[in-house]
């Protein structure tokens, strides 16, 4: 069962007492930490993106000119192909590439209402392990759009059971990790979840309405979403109980399925519906009576694969391989059992137990799998980090900068195995590992029995090293910005092995390095000089004592070389100068076995900061570099104290033309009193050509995606100059779109009013200098609840301080104000007109006999909704079992809310908002 309530606190076996007696509960569970509202610097921005969830209406609705931050949470990165498998390049030549991977996790965290694509903060979830997934679908739970920061309480915060607003069915992926995914070949899944507690009155039964053509309106909006979000597919998770899933409703079901596969998205669906009955059970197989959500007999493929349940066994395997034969050979297809069956794994629940383990091995024949592999809840390594360290609420270290080597190290230790080396997945008697908080003693690490997979053709390749987050932003080794950040649209291809090293001497101790500030002082782990990145947050630190050569391969790829073909590497070697030699380590196809040297010219001096060097390749014009790495040999004798920094990487060959710069740079909007910015050009659509955009403002590096817009959170000044530069496939910066831009001289203070009898009063502060008349406009942005939309404007003398318009819109909805003074630059102020109105409900409520059946109210704020029998509040029972309330709570009522029995005479209904407002009643029945 996919224990994780509202894709949220990643607590796995935390169901409500109700359904513990039909849950297999499994030893060694905990739960894991959400993420809490950022504070300080850190808090959300004004006018910062984040994703939010969505309900079957909102989806039946949807468009991205109605749905908020739309436009700034697309992932425009295209999937790219990996490279054919090559065995001979492998940690395990013995794996098999046929067994593939879907990791269901969290994204950064779980930020329920704030969750951003990018932020600056430094502590989250940074996943580094693309190379071992084939899909990346994301556990995570976002509430519905709208919904009151506020909400998000330190109850809620505390107890999982608490948190009183609504989730939606749908979580889309958070745009910034759909690309990185694609850079790395992985498909990105956004979530549908269906169950009894964590979608409140969500139920299936709303996604599979149909319209008067017989089509699915929501299906269709789902392959709308995908394809206008950037993201590949869904994973489907239907656990509604009590009542079930209706038998009569399973074809329609299945026919929606086959409507998003057939759009040529790719669908995974969740082994937990009998399709015989209805029931929430898990075959853990496929059999007759679930198999018809792969392969249907009447209407053909439904799905693309099924993530079954923990705990399948060897004979459920054999019996899932049997029964796909028993299918081929009925229907003529071919269907294999590592494309549709993949294993359940439930990580963050088990995490470090013998369970995890012994799970694991039972899906092996030898050491290769029998089928393909799912894991739930890999995230848990940071998210898990209090609950493993033993601490309770309000702890929160996994948030404190201080301790993420241990997310780091932790998150090594599931992915590359006990020793963090994917050539040795050998378990230690010894756990040597408590220091932070795991245990390496009966995990064997997912490289274990995962082929590591690479996207690393053609013949440019480049990396930074980063890994998607710092404590200062570096641009050709000097901090460029001081403040920390996280953005996962910047993060380079991570390095394949983490760590396989090659030596008869001792391992040196390699990490990365994000500078001073990255606090080590309570580890002995690592002990060498921080020195932070070359570009981007991070370098790769390699240090020790160094005995013998050290080859620490790095990078699986299919590189062709030519004659023109380069390697340049970007190093920097603060311990004292020695005999040792840095070479870079090249494998080629025609001969894995043996490792070409490439010297780095005076690598063995120390060096007063970075330096890079540029090496022929033409030597071995014809070949095809199957891996590299970086040799680093101490000379004579032993190296005490090495240190060697590697900021960057590049194998290029001179086809990757210098990106042009940008044109169309033009600042879209500026809210000059909260320091934000909003910047756009016309993008590249080549990703061939174009690998990402970086944003400076005053040469301060204010961050980068590849996309036609960006959200500046922080501006270093009110004045200056805003550059865009493309990034090519070789790594290098183009030539920068310039924008000189002045705030100083726009107005400042704007203040908007906006009161019930629908006036709103803008003001503002004059510049000292400002000439010439003021232009104001006004405009509702989103979903609107008026007719149409408003836009409005008007000029006023250069003297005046305010602008009145009337007739405006008392319901809530969504503003932006942008104020211009002469030749000035505009700014603007985003909001809400005030909400002195709450709508009635207005769906169509329907009576068979005296069973009332009321669909889900689709107003845009509703908070609760009132059912008076005879002028008396009928009393409704809430998710988790917390009691019955006077009404029906939105995101907490039971689905059963939506439809009872009344025999009262009178019966109306009453809605509240968010701002407290009620509506007029809608009589149901009587006057």
């Amino acid at each position: 069962m996919m224990r994780k309530k509202p894709q949220g606190r990643k607590k796995l076996v935390w169901l409500p007492a109700l359904l513990l007696s039909i849950t297999l509960l499994l030893p060694g569970t905990a739960s894991a930490g959400d993420t809490w509202p950022f504070t300080g610097s850190s808090a959300h921005g004004v006018n910062e993106p984040s994703v939010h969830g969505y309900t079957s209406g909102q989806i039946a609705r949807w468009s991205p000119a109605i749905d908020p931050d739309a436009a700034s949470l697309r992932s425009r990165v295209p999937l790219q192909l990996r490279i054919a498998s090559f065995a001979a390049t492998q940690a395990n030549p013995s794996l098999s590439a046929n067994a593939k991977m879907i990791t269901v996790a969290g994204d950064y965290g779980n930020a329920f209402i704030e969750n951003a694509p990018y932020t600056n903060k430094f502590a989250q979830y940074h996943f580094s392990f693309w190379q071992y997934a084939d899909y990346y679908s994301y556990w995570h739970g976002t509430a519905t759009a709208y919904t009151p920061p506020s909400y998000y309480d330190a109850l809620a915060q505390q107890n999982w059971q608490q948190k009183w607003f609504e989730f939606g069915m749908l979580n889309i992926p958070n745009p910034a990790y759909t690309d990185a995914a694609h850079k790395n070949g992985v498909l990105s899944l956004a979530c549908i979840f269906f169950s009894n507690n964590d979608r409140g009155q969500q139920t299936y039964k709303q996604m599979l309405a149909k319209d008067a053509a017989g089509n699915f309106p929501v299906a269709l909006k789902l392959i709308e979403m995908a394809q206008y979000f950037g993201y590949d597919g869904y994973f489907i998770n239907q656990e509604e109980l009590s009542p079930n899933v209706a038998t009569a409703d399973i074809a329609n079901y299945k026919a929606f399925v086959k409507a998003l596969r057939n759009a040529g998205l790719y669908v995974q669906w969740y082994d937990s519906l009998n399709t015989s009955n209805g029931s929430n059970s898990f075959a853990r197989t496929f059999n007759a009576t679930n198999a018809s959500m792969l392969h249907d007999s009447v209407s053909g493929r439904v799905s693309d694969s099924f993530f079954f349940d923990y705990g399948m066994s060897g004979t459920q395997i054999s019996n899932a391989v049997s029964y796909l034969n028993t299918i081929n050979s009925a229907y003529g297809t071919s269907y294999n059992i590592f494309d549709t069956g993949f294993a359940g794994i439930e990580a963050g629940g088990n995490r470090w137990s013998a369970t995890n383990g012994t799970q694991l091995s039972s899906k092996l024949s030898g050491s290769s799998l029998r089928l393909s592999l799912a894991t739930l809840g890999a995230d848990f390594v940071h998210a898990g980090l209090d609950e493993d360290m033993g601490l309770a609420y309000p702890s929160n270290r996994r948030a404190d900068n201080d301790y993420q080597w241990m997310t780091h190290l932790r998150e090594q230790l599931w992915w590359s195995g006990p020793n963090v080396n994917p050539k040795n997945t050998a378990k230690p008697t010894t756990n040597t590992v408590s220091d932070v908080y795991a245990d390496n003693r009966n995990w064997p690490g997912i490289a274990s029995v995962i082929a590591e997979r690479s996207v690393i053709g053609g013949a440019n390749f480049y990396t930074n090293f980063n890994t998607g987050h710092g404590l200062n932003y570096y641009a050709n080794g000097a901090v460029s910005n001081p403040d920390e950040w996280s953005n996962m649209s910047l993060q380079d291809i991570p390095v394949t092995w983490q760590w396989w090293q090659d030596t008869t001497g001792n391992r040196l101790t390699v990490d990365f390095d994000y500078g001073p500030e990255y606090n080590l002082a309570s580890t002995s782990r690592f002990n060498y000089e921080q020195l932070g990145g070359y570009h981007g947050g991070s370098s790769l630190v390699v240090n020790g004592s160094l005995n013998a050569e050290n080859f620490l391969r790095l990078y699986k790829t299919n590189l062709s070389v030519n004659a023109n073909s380069k390697v340049s590497i970007t190093y920097r070697k603060p311990s004292a100068s020695d005999l040792s030699t840095m070479h870079v380590g090249l494998v080629f196809a025609d001969n894995p076995g043996a490792t070409v040297k490439v010297q780095v010219p005076n690598s063995g001096a120390q060096t007063s900061g970075w330096v890079t060097q540029e090496l022929s390749l033409g030597a071995y014009a014809g070949k095809t570099i199957a891996a590299f790495g970086l040799a680093f040999n101490p000379g004579t004798g032993t190296v005490n104290n090495y240190q060697m920094n590697i900021g960057q990487i590049r194998i290029f060959d001179g086809s990757a033309a210098s990106p042009a710069a940008p044109s169309g740079l033009a600042i879209a909007q500026a809210y000059k009193d909260s320091n934000e910015m909003v910047v756009k050009w016309n993008m590249n659509t080549n990703y061939a050509q174009v690998k990402q955009y970086n944003v400076y403002v005053n040469d301060v590096f204010v961050g980068g995606k590849y996309d036609d817009t960006f959200y500046i959170k922080k501006l270093p000044a009110l004045s200056g100059t805003i550059n865009v530069a493309a990034v090519g496939a070789d790594g290098t910066e183009g030539t920068a779109a310039m924008l000189p831009f002045d705030l100083t001289t726009a107005v400042s203070g704007l203040n908007v009013a906006s009161s019930a009898n629908g006036q709103v009063v803008v003001s503002w502060t004059n510049p000292p200098s400002g000439t010439g008349t003021t232009t104001v406009s006004l405009q509702s942005l989103n979903w609107i609840t008026t007719a149409t939309p408003i836009s409005v404007q008007t000029q006023v003398s250069p003297g005046a301080n305010s602008a009145t318009f009337t007739g405006m819109p008392v319901n809530g909805d969504d503003y932006l104000v942008t104020v211009t003074k002469g030749s000035a630059a505009p700014v603007s102020k985003s909001g809400n007109f005030i909400d002195a109105v709450s709508e009635p409900y207005a769906e169509a409520w329907s009576w068979s006999g005296n069973t009332l059946n009321l669909p889900m109210p689709n107003a845009r704020d509703w908070r609760y909704m009132y059912i008076y029998e005879n002028g008396v509040a009928r009393s409704f029972p809430t998710t988790y079992s917390t009691g019955n309330q006077a009404k029906i709570i939105r995101g907490r009522t039971t689905k059963a809310a939506l439809s009872f029995t009344s025999t009262a005479t009178t019966v109306t209904v009453v809605m509240e908002d968010y701002a407290g407002n009620l509506s007029t009643p809608v009589y149901l029945r009587g006057q």
